[in-house]
């Protein structure tokens, strides 16, 4: 997925691991947009604490700040399923992002199209 991100999204983090209790091995990736203002991360629902299978789609606005949120996107079975969702997201937020004063217009406009509309 690296080379396939969108120019103003970059490969923060990237690790693929086998937890002790299985002998399944999971993946975790961050990406953060060149402005600094959003990181998404795609990793195992289980480290967001849910007891659910899969990976979960997050996004964290103001990254390391103390007004730093964080947001569940979508939570899906597979990895694969988790990044194509991730690379969707980047396009629709970059797509609507003009600086630091569109972040939340940008970040709600790619929620509510990349979201679980159960």
């Amino acid at each position: 997925m690296n080379g396939d991100v969108p120019l103003e999204w970059q490969p923060e983090e990237s690790r693929t691991y086998t937890p002790a209790d299985t002998d399944r091995e999971l993946q975790y990736r961050t990406f953060l947009h060149e402005s600094g203002d959003l990181r998404l991360k795609v990793a195992p629902a289980s480290l967001d604490g849910e007891d659910h299978p899969g990976y979960s789609l997050s996004a964290t606005s103001y990254p390391g700040l103390e007004l730093s949120e964080t947001l569940r996107v979508r939570t899906v079975l597979t990895f694969e399923r988790c990044t194509r969702i991730a690379r969707q997201f980047m396009d629709l937020f970059s797509a609507s992002y003009d600086g630091p004063g569109s972040l939340e217009d940008a970040l709600e406009y790619a929620y509510e199209r990349t979201r679980d509309h159960r």
